[in-house]
């Protein structure tokens, strides 16, 4: 699987851009989880940064997904990194209490740039590879997220306690810089050609609307990462949940690591669904039910250990959902609608993650973390069991729709 890395220097160059730009989000992240409770005394603001994280994505996906449509995606991803570098350099302000106010503008300018690189990204994809590739370049893909969450929340919590978090945003900027530089060295189209006429947005998202609401498929496809969205909450309690266990700091930045490393395994080990389409639908709703089942064990676990376990089987079936989905769409999809449908599909995840951190953050500082680990996991393993309910009559069959889709030939209203 791993050869599709070794033979071909473009997805190798996207694939490293990818694990820059996810190693950067962590990378700030985690210092400023801990830095904004020191500064402020109540874990709100935590709580803020996050949903403003994925909040404002959610509201610009469509537009951006548009966008992927009908520009140079290379161009955008490498426009996106430059102006998450930017932002990053507001957070060396964000020195006490009076300034808290700077760390939501600058995530918030990250949001905006994050929001047009993940559906160009997530679109270009198929682009670089060829069409016997793609499930094994999904799974490497996949493993993306998890990686350098795993790199960028040890390290980062690891630099935090050292040296402060001030270190980690400066290692953070230059990292973007980085990824800007692999992007513009792909050499492949990173999309289909597209004909000089480009239609208006509202008139382009109808088109992507009309083709979502004939498909009912891809309507389940688009709603499948909502359920571990729905119990995304439990991140805002993760230093609390650190703390009560007395692990503090270092803790946190486990957490985050664990959590990294189980969405790291999970592509990898159900890679050979990937070639069972067949199971996909199935598999699907397993893992948001044991994403749910985990947390709901994180909150009655006595010992950090096993906090640190559950945490990883939770996500290791996050991961496994995320990859699974991103495969099914990608197949079924044409390339002139993908950043469109990819777009969908990740604002339905985002806004329902930006949900699920509202309402902890609203209740962190009154209700018992345990109780907010809990009704996370509850939400999720409910939705898992509603969504196979409404998806039982629906299948994917062992051949995927042609990739030809790349040059808009099929897929068409």
């Amino acid at each position: 699987m791993l050869s599709v890395l070794t033979r071909n220097r473009d997805f190798r160059r996207l694939f490293g851009a990818e694990l820059v730009v996810f190693g950067s989000d962590w990378f700030v992240m985690v210092p400023l989880l801990v830095l904004l409770p020191e500064l402020t005394g109540s874990g709100v603001w935590g709580g803020l940064v996050l949903a403003v994280d994925t909040g404002i994505s959610a509201l610009l996906l469509p537009f951006t997904g548009t966008v992927a449509d009908r520009f140079d995606r290379r161009r955008i991803l490498m426009l996106a990194n430059l102006a998450a570098f930017a932002a990053v350099l507001l957070l060396f302000a964000v020195r006490s209490a009076a300034t808290a106010p700077l760390a939501l503008v600058a995530i918030g300018a990250m949001a905006v740039a994050k929001a047009f690189y993940t559906p160009a990204a997530s679109a270009a994809l198929p682009n670089v590879v060829e069409p016997a590739d793609l499930a094994a370049a999904n799974a490497i893909s996949g493993s993306t997220w998890g990686t350098m969450t795993i790199v960028g929340a040890s390290l980062g919590g690891v630099v935090g306690s050292v040296w402060g978090p001030y270190p980690s945003f400066g290692i953070t900027a230059v990292c973007l810089l980085l990824g800007a530089t692999l992007t513009a060295l792909v050499r492949r189209p990173l999309q289909a050609p597209r004909s000089a006429e480009r239609p208006a947005a509202w008139h382009a998202m109808r088109e992507a609307l009309r083709y979502i609401r004939a498909r009912p498929l891809v309507r389940a496809l688009i709603t499948v990462k909502a359920a571990a969205g729905l119990g995304n909450g439990v991140l805002i309690v993760f230093p609390l949940i650190a703390a009560l266990h007395g692990a503090g700091f270092l803790g946190a930045g486990l957490l985050f690591a664990v959590r990294g490393a189980g969405a790291l395994v999970g592509p990898f080990v159900l890679r050979p669904v990937l070639g069972r389409r067949s199971w996909l639908l199935t598999c699907l709703a397993l893992s948001m039910a044991l994403y749910g089942v985990s947390y709901l064990g994180v909150a009655f676990a006595p010992w950090f250990p096993l906090v640190l376990v559950l945490v990883f089987v939770a996500h290791f079936a996050g991961g496994a959902n995320w990859t699974l989905s991103n495969y099914a769409l990608q197949s079924e999809v044409p390339d002139r609608l993908r950043g469109r449908v990819f777009a969908l599909d990740m604002m339905l995840a985002t806004m329902a993650i930006a949900i699920s951190q509202l309402v902890a953050t609203a209740v962190v500082d009154r209700v018992d973390e345990r109780v907010i680990l809990a009704g996370c996991g509850l939400v999720t393993a409910v939705y898992a069991i509603g969504w196979r309910i409404a998806t039982r009559k629906l299948s994917l069959t062992d051949q995927p729709s042609p990739i030809s889709g790349r040059d808009g030939a099929d897929g068409r209203d």
